[in-house]
């Protein structure tokens, strides 16, 4: 049984409702709809901590999503259960694919950042200053895509781009 049929609260089972009378409204083919009924079970899933299933839904859903957009968003979340699961380089290699997909998603700029600058943290600990600074550099550039592209968000980023002296003055802006 599909997870979208399994859901056992009220705002879950009305979201799948209204999902699914909307799915069946639009005018895609079959493929773009089961792909993205894969998808919401595959969110489904991952909202409540079963990522072998949602990483099973968004593998299945990538094998149907044609979009390239829709495509980069399941990357994105296989990204983030690989980054949960603490495969870290896992993740970067999905957060890239979704970044030549979508270059404009600065919540996988942001993810990436994040990952150079642990990295880097850990390069730091071990006492590798040129490895360190060389992730933290990394971290710095995609932090400052993802800021160009929502200046509002990213405040502990931006502010650890300015304490640590590698902000660009039009990166604000």
């Amino acid at each position: 049984m599909p997870r979208s049929q399994r859901n056992d609260n009220f705002i879950d089972k009305s979201f799948t409702v209204m999902a699914d009378i909307i799915l069946k409204a639009l005018p895609t083919n079959r493929k773009a709809k089961e792909a993205f009924a894969y998808y919401r079970d595959g969110m489904s899933a991952q909202a409540d901590g079963e990522y072998a299933e949602a990483m099973a839904n968004y593998e299945e859903a990538l094998t149907l999503e044609e979009d390239p957009n829709d495509r980069s968003y399941i990357l994105y979340n296989m990204g983030l259960i690989h980054a949960s699961n603490g495969e870290h380089q896992n993740a970067l290699e999905r957060y890239h694919e979704a970044l030549e997909l979508n270059p404009k998603m600065p919540q996988a700029l942001n993810n990436v950042a994040v990952i150079y600058h642990y990295f880097g943290e850990r390069a730091q600990e071990e006492g590798k200053t040129d490895e360190a600074n060389a992730h933290f550099d990394q971290a710095s550039e995609y932090w400052q895509r993802a800021i160009r592209l929502a200046p509002n968000n990213y405040i502990e980023a931006q502010n650890w781009l300015k304490t640590t002296g590698r902000s660009k003055a039009d990166v604000f802006f």
